[in-house]
């Protein structure tokens, strides 16, 4: 019977972790605060959990196993942060990628080992983020940017020649912002063949918003769990799959847990994966 990940951690270097989790569907969320985080972020791989994972992560075993691998995983929706009030283990503080992002390089403004490659976006939008996050840390911090190709994941060639870049540039960071779960699984499959990189983060659109050709919602949406809304309204045909179809999944699941019927679908090894799981509805869906 395979562990599963709400109930044991072990780092990518092989350390039990010993810190407070709160379990949320089959995911386990670091009860840390923003402050504590940074203070502890030295290495490891940092992912970002919201309503959109945890969904995916009933019926993505490569996406769970990707999870289950990570050193860190931050609550990255207010929705999120409020359900785990209602299962009983309240988080204590909404730890976005895009918030964390931009305090992880103000809070090593000065710290010269701290160098980072940002993999994502459109041509051109990464190095716009490249740009303006070195003016704001007053030095070269972010030392390469690579936009890859649609479908570049599908590419060994190409993956060797990201690979490649990023073990040239000397970067000690590398931010991946494709989207999950496709960062995630990259993170996971390749994270051994990076040479100097010491810490990988997980940011989504936050390269999009670093360069400023995406407006991040307001503080008041997100703070009252709106930004989902926001984001809908902004780009409708992109997402409104994952709000309207998709979302609506999580509070089922939610209420599952909090009657204590929630099954973890990917409890057992994928060889002994029963095929007529009561996740198989929804598969189709999603």
């Amino acid at each position: 019977m395979q562990t599963s990940c709400v109930n044991l951690q072990r780092s990518s270097r092989g350390e039990l972790l010993q810190m407070s989790k709160v379990k949320v569907l089959n995911a386990s969320i670091d009860n840390l605060s923003m402050s504590e985080l940074l203070a502890k972020l030295n290495q490891g791989v940092v992912y970002t959990p919201n309503v959109d994972h945890l969904v995916k992560l009933q019926v993505d075993r490569e996406f769970f196993d990707a999870y289950c691998a990570a050193d860190y995983r931050t609550c990255d929706s207010k929705i999120l942060f409020l359900a785990s009030k209602l299962l009983g283990s309240p988080i204590r503080e909404k730890v976005s990628g895009s918030d964390l992002f931009p305090a992880f390089y103000e809070y090593h403004r000065n710290s010269q080992n701290i160098k980072i490659f940002l993999l994502g976006a459109r041509e051109g939008v990464a190095a716009e983020a490249q740009k303006k996050i070195n003016s704001k840390v007053g030095r070269e911090m972010v030392v390469g940017v690579h936009s890859p190709s649609f479908g570049f994941e599908k590419s060994e060639e190409e993956i060797d020649r990201i690979i490649d870049i990023v073990n040239q540039s000397g970067a000690t960071v590398l931010a991946v912002g494709v989207g999950a779960p496709k960062q995630e699984k990259f993170i996971h499959k390749y994270k051994d063949r990076f040479k100097n990189i010491k810490i990988f983060m997980a940011i989504g659109a936050t390269l999009d918003f670093e360069a400023g050709n995406v407006n991040r919602a307001p503080k008041w949406t997100s703070e009252m769990g709106l930004e989902w809304l926001y984001r809908l309204l902004s780009e409708p045909r992109r997402l409104w799959k994952r709000y309207l179809v998709e979302g609506p999944f999580f509070f089922w699941f939610v209420l599952l847990q909090m009657l204590n019927l929630y099954a973890n679908p990917f409890s057992k090894p994928a060889s002994e994966q029963n095929s007529d799981t009561s996740y198989n509805s929804i598969t189709e869906v999603l």
